[in-house]
């Protein structure tokens, strides 16, 4: 068998070197953040989401090789050890396959079959089954094996302990469980009829039935929420007689004195112990694969919605839409720091309303507000109304409906009572909302990532694979935009490499207590943060107030000396670069050769193309890039949508039927994946991201139940 190297490199497609090289890097403490960032010339400029995947092969390989070597162990143990079994378990791929070539000898609970064997019972069984010639009649070899102090006494006794004995034979096979297990992937199909006669949501499943081959996620997930709720049955359909067939072929010599003893206790193994067992193993390895998709697409989804680009340095005004407690407001400064709290009551009549509007508008007015975020959960369209008719008088404002999934989450945490003590937690929801406008990526890794609102049956996910998942997602954000050590939250430090919840704490406490950070290195001087942290870390920390410019930029520390002679090199200083006037660098790189520039630089030539990158724009931020979100200052209605209206809208979730866009409405329209292009797409994320700005044309409405049919490929079609 290859080496777990080896099996990696042809899965990603990279050279054995490279997966070698990374493998000792993860081996030797270090991030993957750092690794992807700044070890390039290491792996070949494999990106953060390929050396995860790396990673995550790594682990599960490597507990592949572990759960081996016990396997082999335990048998061993019981002297049942043979070298082809042996050589099997070695070759095995996945960890089912280690388990069912182990399901024979593993320990079990009593069964028929071991019952069967206490009573001495193990020896008529495997004579029967191997099927030796000239071998007598069943009922003749039983005879041998009637003993009454054991409680076999009959000979019908003894045959069927022997049955039992080898229907659990046929069931624990190995060999037998794999081709029967290709078979029904191949011609099987899970079926469902309802559990009740009530309407629900799963109405569409009442009758259902689609080949395992060609199931969608979606369907699975939903299938397996349906029946935990007790609204569906669920069964796997597969021809029996096939499977018989199978089995008999394998096991029955025609001619057999055993023949029909065998074929009745193969019928018995299969539907009592090898049907059952297969259908579970189906709908869970089923599951399995529909929860990686459902975690991956999550994922996706969590990316685009992290990296959404900052409102910088507007004074802001959150709402919390409220009907009995009312709208909460906060405003909050361009750094986020809360100027002005309060609460208006514009759902509960004309003169609330007004009211609301008098005080919000000379709050406006004496903190110069530029844009208002509106939060888009209970009383969000009462509170729009009232606020386009607000800035109707107020020229320069404007303002965005903010997806604030999860504000109250955070508002009510221990981490929302530790930032604002002082404000009860319905404010803390309108701060929150007010600066996610603001940084998104900065207040949204304040909160739970299942929360955000994002994914699709998250709650039905293994918890312990989506959290490292969608925490791996929000650590690689952090990283590549960086994080302004003088400036960042407790929570926005812990997600950057190298850093923890308690190294993150100790850098805020460092700097209440000493003042702002004036370069990358004074770091190394806050408790528990040594030479390898400072390592992992220092890249992605930016120090804007720093003497040393290069602190304010993406070249790690490590690489300032290749930087400085970059810059002598191609005729510049440090002193150009404070300046502004190194617009020729990339240009005079180039006339020189980057391999020849890196090699002058004693560095890489990747690692060179990054300095230059971050040479030319210090302090930049990737996410300015982005299209802007965009403001409003008008309002729509359902029933203002007519079919055939072409409009602009937000994506704000991609799952595996489609995409919801939000077209300002209150109410997300789907575009069906059918309606996303006019090319064939296996998923949405193939064209969509969250975040992105799209054409839609209205495809249909729904007043009543509020559905809005939306599509993307008429709409280009139409232009």
């Amino acid at each position: 068998m290859k080496n777990i190297t080896e099996i990696i490199s042809n899965e990603i497609g990279r050279p054995v070197s490279q997966v070698e090289n990374v493998v000792t890097l993860i081996d030797e403490g270090n991030t993957i953040p750092f690794i992807a960032r700044y070890r390039k010339e290491a792996h070949g400029g494999m990106d953060d989401t390929m050396l995860r995947k790396l990673d995550d092969r790594l682990r599960y390989l490597r507990n592949l090789e572990t759960r081996k070597e016990e396997v082999i162990k335990a048998i061993d143990g019981q002297e049942k050890l043979t070298p082809e079994l042996e050589t099997e378990i070695i070759e095995a791929q996945t960890l089912v396959e280690v388990e069912n070539l182990y399901r024979p000898y593993k320990q079990k609970r009593k069964t028929r079959a071991s019952v069967a064997k206490e009573k001495g019972l193990e020896p008529l069984a495997l004579a029967l089954y191997l099927q030796a010639p000239n071998s007598p009649s069943p009922e003749t070899a039983a005879e041998k094996f009637i003993n009454k102090e054991k409680d076999v006494n009959t000979i019908e006794e003894a045959l069927a302990g022997a049955s039992d004995i080898i229907a659990e034979m046929v069931s624990d096979s190995a060999d037998y469980r794999k081709k029967l297990g290709e078979r029904i992937n191949r011609n099987g199909s899970i079926k469902t009829v309802a559990a009740k006669e009530e309407d629900s949501v799963y109405r569409n499943y009442y009758d259902f039935a689609q080949p395992v081959s060609k199931i969608a996620s979606h369907q699975v997930l939903a299938l397996n929420r349906g029946e935990k709720e007790g609204f569906l049955k669920v069964s796997l359909d597969f021809n029996r007689e096939e499977a018989i067939a199978l089995l008999e072929k394998n096991i029955i010599r025609k001619g057999s004195s055993s023949e029909e003893f065998l074929r009745e206790a193969i019928c018995d193994g299969y539907d009592r112990l090898l049907s059952p067992s297969l259908e579970n193993e189906v709908r869970a390895s089923l599951t399995e694969k529909a929860s990686d998709a459902a975690i991956a697409n999550f994922a996706l989804n969590l990316r685009p919605l992290l990296m959404q680009p900052p409102v910088k340095g507007k004074v802001t005004m959150g709402l919390d839409p409220g009907y009995r407690m009312g709208c909460k407001v906060a405003v909050v400064n361009g750094t986020g720091k809360v100027l002005d709290t309060g609460v208006v009551y514009p759902t509960l009549g004309e003169r609330q309303k007004l009211e609301a509007i008098e005080k919000l508008s000379k709050m406006i007015k004496k903190h110069k507000v530029e844009h208002i975020a509106i939060g888009n959960g209970t009383a969000s369209r009462e509170t729009e109304q009232m606020a386009v008719e607000m800035i109707a008088g107020l020229p320069g404002v404007s303002y965005m409906i903010v997806n604030e999934a999860g504000a109250s989450v955070y508002s009510a945490s221990k981490l929302g009572a530790e930032e604002f003590p002082q404000f009860d937690v319905n404010l803390r929801s309108a701060v929150s909302i007010a600066r996610r406008m603001q940084d998104p990526l900065a207040e949204l890794v304040k909160i739970d990532p299942k929360s955000i609102g994002v994914g699709q049956y998250q709650h039905d996910m293994p918890q312990k694979r989506l959290d490292e998942s969608l925490t791996a997602v929000v650590e690689d954000c952090v990283n590549a935009v960086g994080v302004d050590l003088n400036t960042a939250s407790p929570s926005l430090l812990q997600r950057v490499a190298g850093l923890s919840s308690a190294t993150a704490k100790n850098i805020v406490a460092y700097r209440e207590e000493n003042g702002i950070f004036s370069s990358r290195k004074q770091v190394l001087k806050v408790p528990k943060i040594g030479p390898k942290a400072f390592e992992q870390c220092a890249g992605f920390l930016r120090v804007a107030e720093s003497k040393n410019i290069l602190d304010n930029t993406g070249v790690h520390p490590e690489s300032y000396e290749a930087a400085e002679k970059l810059l002598t090199l191609c005729g510049y200083s440090i002193n150009d670069v404070k300046a502004g006037n190194i617009s020729e660098l990339k240009k005079r790189v180039e006339d020189i050769g980057y391999k020849k520039a890196a090699e002058s630089c004693g560095t890489g030539d990747l690692t060179l193309k990054d300095i230059v990158t971050e040479l030319l724009k210090p302090g930049r931020d990737p996410r300015d890039t982005l299209p802007p979100p965009v403001f409003k200052t008008g309002i729509m209605e359902v029933s203002d949508l007519k079919a055939g209206m072409l409009l602009t809208g937000t994506v704000r979730n991609v799952t595996d039927f489609g995409a919801f866009v939000d077209v300002g409405v209150h109410q997300d329209g789907l575009v069906h994946i059918s309606e996303i292009s006019n090319r064939f797409l296996k998923h949405p994320s193939e064209a969509l991201t969250v975040g992105q700005n799209v054409e839609v044309i209205v495809l249909s409405t729904n007043e009543k139940t509020g559905k809005i049919s939306l599509s993307i490929k008429q709409a280009k079609n139409n232009s």
